[in-house]
């Protein structure tokens, strides 16, 4: 009886590796289909700190204009729009070495993300303030919740720098970044 048993346990753990690839496959397949964001890019409406350090009139906090660019003191207006935090970091670094500080060490860093947009199927559509880590069905919520003829399963999302709309499952785990428009569709009976 005892042989038989282990017979059997050995039979399962055989089976359940000869089906493990299809499950991670499918596992695979519904990781592939949520939206992945892509590196920060600052724009206009951004918010940023600027610290210089050794230099307390060089430090404050600028908004990205309208033009994309900060208007900082002593160098004047530098390009920020669609640059990396990084990048833009070593651009204030490179005005400040020609000709005003020896060896600037600058650090930026974001105060206030640009609104995201939410319309369609929701009680209160309109334009709410970006928090980091934000998800659509967080989204839903702050816009009041969904409509009784809102379709539940799929969003669609327009990046603030693409003129397409792409749709995604709506999950828990599908992410908003600062600038979206996110479009609750109606559901089809």
């Amino acid at each position: 009886m005892q042989r038989f048993l282990s017979l059997l346990v050995a039979m399962a753990a055989l089976c359940a590796a000869a089906f493990a690839p299809a499950a991670v496959s499918a596992q695979e397949a519904a990781v592939a289909e949520v939206r992945i964001l892509p590196e920060y890019r600052l724009g206009s409406g951004d918010k940023v700190r600027v610290i210089t350090y050794g230099e307390e009139s060089l430090t404050g906090e600028f908004f990205v204009g309208g033009s994309g660019n900060i208007s900082l003191p002593l160098i004047g207006e530098v390009k920020a729009q669609g640059l990396t935090i990084p990048e833009i970091q070593a651009t204030i670094e490179t005005a400040l070495k020609e000709g005003y500080l020896r060896d600037p060490r600058v650090s930026v860093e974001v105060l206030n993300y640009r609104p995201f947009y939410i319309l369609g199927e929701v009680q209160s559509p309109g334009e709410y303030p970006y928090t980091n880590g934000l998800s659509v069905l967080n989204a839903v919520a702050t816009a009041g919740g969904f409509t009784y003829r809102a379709n539940n399963r799929r969003v669609f999302i327009k990046r603030s720098d693409t003129d397409d709309e792409r749709e995604f499952p709506l999950t828990p785990m599908t992410p908003v970044a600062p600038g979206d428009t996110i479009r609750i569709a109606e559901r089809f009976f």
